[in-house]
């Protein structure tokens, strides 16, 4: 069936950097765009971060462009976020998303920044 489980979340210190993970699995994953997105408490879920099948175009929101980076691996079935100059405000719930025709969810992975 199909699988995204994300990892590498925890927590870290403002300025820090942590690098998430999402292994893929039960589908065809160099087929699908593949998206991050957060949530924080008592916020909406939010896109972070999108990139195409191929790994050729990458988009960011205004609010990590610049500090966090979206890449993947479609020999590992692999989707990858790193995030540096990390902030109180990334606070959240990390999800990645599988999108084609459907879309498939992971089961987040929280991410603290906090001194």
């Amino acid at each position: 069936q199909v699988q995204l489980v994300e990892s590498g979340g925890g927590l870290v210190q403002p300025g820090g950097s942590l690098r998430l993970s999402c292994a893929a699995s039960g589908f065809f994953f160099s087929m699908y765009a593949m998206r991050w997105y957060r949530q924080a408490p008592g916020k909406e879920r939010e896109l972070v971060a999108h990139i195409t099948p191929t790994g050729d175009s990458t988009n960011y929101a205004d609010s990590v462009k610049g500090r966090f980076t979206i890449s993947r691996d479609n020999a590992k079935n692999t989707l990858y976020l790193q995030m540096n100059s990390l902030k109180p405000e990334d606070t959240a719930v990390y999800y990645c998303m599988a999108m084609r025709l459907v879309a498939y969810w992971g089961q987040g992975t929280q991410v603290t920044v906090s001194s």
